[in-house]
């Protein structure tokens, strides 16, 4: 990997940190598109349904994620210690880990589906579809988390922009899948759901064939060696970002429960709208965060200060000047973006539009700590990167959903996400310079 980061300058950064970006956006659309096709083509109640159950799903991101970004920190201080071979033993370990709890969940899902869309809260309405499109994604498990494992692994493998070649194929394949499926054999969510794991399956059988095959690269298969404590020091690792997916399936929860007590299933189904677009525009610091964190891991496992600090100087520059375009984009855009899911005469269209304004204002706020806790990942401090991504994705925005609505009505709803970010960014802040001696940044 050395030859693809000598350089630590601004320029350099971005283009090493641009191909995960652009993955990062295209695995954004996985379910965004599924939500456009939906809504435009079936309705809005199934809308809603997607989102119902998207919590469910979130569980089994969460795992792959936590395997992914945790064993991509091992993997890469491994390699900066030169240590190549152990690097590819606990490769392989945490992949065919991977692969089994897959195919655990994919089990558990075929008897417990309907229940687990009752406990989501689903609607008599929206039942049917829920169970639908719940059933089929959960059984495409191995699928999902193998897509989310080599998602980190190619850039770990100084692959990137292959990496970001094969996520594009299965992004395209997802929408092409989901015209086919939605709108010429109209099989509304299930087709949607059908086409999502035929997204999910070209860049997880790939990365099995090319880490099979290709042999002379960095990381490839090899035969594992059995450490259970690597996947336990992985999971450590990446339980800020399990944290974050986690939370993500509470707190849409509780917004999809609220949603229900104050607007029905119209207000399901646009805060279904604003979660998928901040997803969309996140996906651009969370993209940044995955592709610079083996960066930091390399250069920490070197003890390189002067190369850390750079990182770290330039990483800020780029959040602070994404920040303020995504937040101006957001609002010069509003209308374009809301009404690629519905029509502007809708019900659903001016729940959205009447609270975008205050929801974009997480934009400003939300990359500083996501990067934050990557950060701390990279450094294999799991312990500060959780507690950021708790306090970011559970505590503060539960506490926010809970109270800001009984006090603020539909209006606390939308100030959820933004008032969690900002208090979660003074723990960011206090970290970020409690840790910069002892880290050398």
């Amino acid at each position: 990997m050395e030859h693809m980061i000598q350089n630590t300058n601004f320029k350099s950064i971005v283009k090493f940190t641009l191909p995960t970006v652009i993955m990062m956006v295209f695995m954004s659309l996985y379910q965004m598109v599924d939500a456009i096709f939906v809504s435009n083509v079936v309705g809005s109640a199934a809308l809603s349904a997607l989102n119902i159950v998207y919590p469910a799903i979130s569980v089994v991101i969460a795992i792959a994620v936590m395997l992914g970004t945790g064993g991509n920190a091992i993997i890469s201080r491994n390699m900066g210690e030169q240590k190549p071979y152990l690097a590819r033993q606990r490769f392989s370990f945490i992949v065919g880990t991977g692969i089994v709890i897959g195919i655990v969940l994919a089990v558990l899902s075929f008897y417990f589906t309907p229940a687990l869309v009752q406990l989501l809260g689903a609607t008599p309405e929206l039942q049917q579809d829920s169970i639908t499109y719940l059933s089929i994604l959960l059984a495409a498990s191995p699928l999902i988390i193998l897509q989310m494992l080599f998602q980190s692994f190619f850039v770990s493998a100084g692959k990137p922009r292959l990496g970001l070649t094969v996520t594009v194929a299965g992004g395209l394949a997802n929408i092409i899948f989901d015209y086919i499926f939605i709108v010429f054999a109209n099989m509304g969510v299930q087709g949607a759901a059908l086409g999502t794991i035929l997204g999910y399956a070209i860049p997880s059988i790939f990365g099995m064939i090319y880490f099979s095959v290709c042999r002379k690269r960095i990381l490839y298969f090899v035969l594992p060696k059995w450490e259970p404590s690597v996947v336990a020091e992985s999971c450590f690792n990446g339980s800020s970002e399990m944290v974050i997916n986690l939370a993500f399936a509470v707190t849409t929860f509780l917004f999809n429960l609220t949603m229900l007590e104050w607007l029905a299933e119209d207000g399901v189904a646009g805060i279904t709208i604003v979660l998928y677009v901040q997803f969309f525009l996140s996906s651009v610091y969370i993209g940044y965060s995955l592709g610079v964190a083996p960066v930091i891991s390399y250069y920490y496992g070197k003890q390189d200060s002067c190369a850390l600090k750079q990182i770290i100087k330039n990483s800020l520059l780029f959040l602070a000047i994404n920040s303020v375009l995504w937040f101006s984009l957001s609002i010069l855009l509003k209308n374009s973006l809301i009404s690629v899911f519905v029509a502007k005469d809708s019900n659903v269209f001016s729940i959205v539009s009447d609270g975008w304004i205050l929801f974009s204002l997480n934009y400003l706020i939300t990359g500083f700590n996501i990067f934050a806790s990557s950060m701390f990942t990279a450094f294999s401090n799991g312990k500060i990167s959780a507690l950021i991504s708790f306090l970011r994705t559970f505590a503060f925005l539960c506490i926010s959903i809970l109270v800001l609505p009984q006090v603020l009505g539909v209006t606390g709803i939308w100030l959820s996400i933004p008032i969690a970010e900002l208090l979660t960014l003074a723990f960011s802040i206090y970290f970020f310079f409690k840790m910069r001696i002892y880290y050398k940044y």
